[in-house]
């Protein structure tokens, strides 16, 4: 997933489109991650190579040079004789995982208020400011989508302010695995959208205003929300 920074006109658009211009191989992982990410891989599935290059539009020889990759990070498993499956995820791992998340996200705070340009935390802020108006228009769609894209692609953003490939991959693929164990349960969707839209400006607006301990504070009580609803609880 990219880790640009998110302007205004992004939130508008559709998001999360990687540019043309990637080597064949990284093109068909992109889309397999697209597919986990989006939950049209679901743990516990089967699927074989030719399949995933009808879902992804990939050549065979893409896919089977992307694979061993995914297979290393766990999101593939080759099963002899029977192909490929999605892992399955149990309660142990989410909370492992969110317990990491916490750890890279809070981490990287004081690393957002050196290093995000103000006019990118303005950007992000009026984003989810035109989220919030448009949830009080009429019906979109697609609105569900593209803040989903926003709120993965900033957290993103904010782990990648602390300059670390290392964190930055470890953290790309736990939040994949997240969304993998616990799809239905952690997406934004119309009935919770504004519960996150506020919980994100609460965090965002302590940002811009450099008051760091309240940042974290906001970061951390927006993550326990997201595990207690990934576990199957309520708010």
């Amino acid at each position: 997933m990219s880790d640009a920074g998110l302007h205004a006109d992004d939130f508008n658009r559709q998001g999360g489109q990687r540019s043309g211009h990637a080597p064949l191989r990284q093109a068909a992982y992109d889309r397999i991650e697209d597919l986990l990410n989006e939950g049209v891989l679901k743990p516990g599935q089967m699927v074989s190579q030719r399949e995933l290059v009808e879902k992804t539009g990939a050549t065979l020889g893409a896919v089977r040079e992307a694979v061993p990759r995914l297979e290393a990070e766990g999101l593939l498993q080759t099963l002899p004789k029977r192909g490929l499956m999605v892992p399955s995820l149990d309660v142990a791992f989410v909370r492992d995982a969110y317990q990491l998340r916490a750890m890279i996200e809070t981490s990287a705070v004081p690393h957002a208020l050196k290093f995000l340009p103000p006019e990118e935390m303005d950007a992000w802020i009026a984003a989810h400011q035109e989220a919030r108006a448009s949830l009080d228009r009429a019906a979109d769609p697609d609105l569900s989508n593209r803040f989903q894209r926003l709120d993965w692609n900033m957290h993103a953003r904010l782990v990648a302010t602390m300059g670390n490939a290392l964190i930055d991959n470890v953290y790309r693929v736990t939040a994949i695995k997240i969304r993998m164990a616990v799809q239905s349960r952690i997406r934004v969707t119309p009935s919770n959208a504004v519960r996150v839209i506020g919980e994100h400006l609460a965090f965002l607006e302590a940002l811009r205003d450099g008051r760091e301990a309240d940042a974290v504070a906001a970061l951390k009580q927006h993550i326990d929300n997201s595990l207690t609803l990934a576990l199957g609880g309520s708010l």
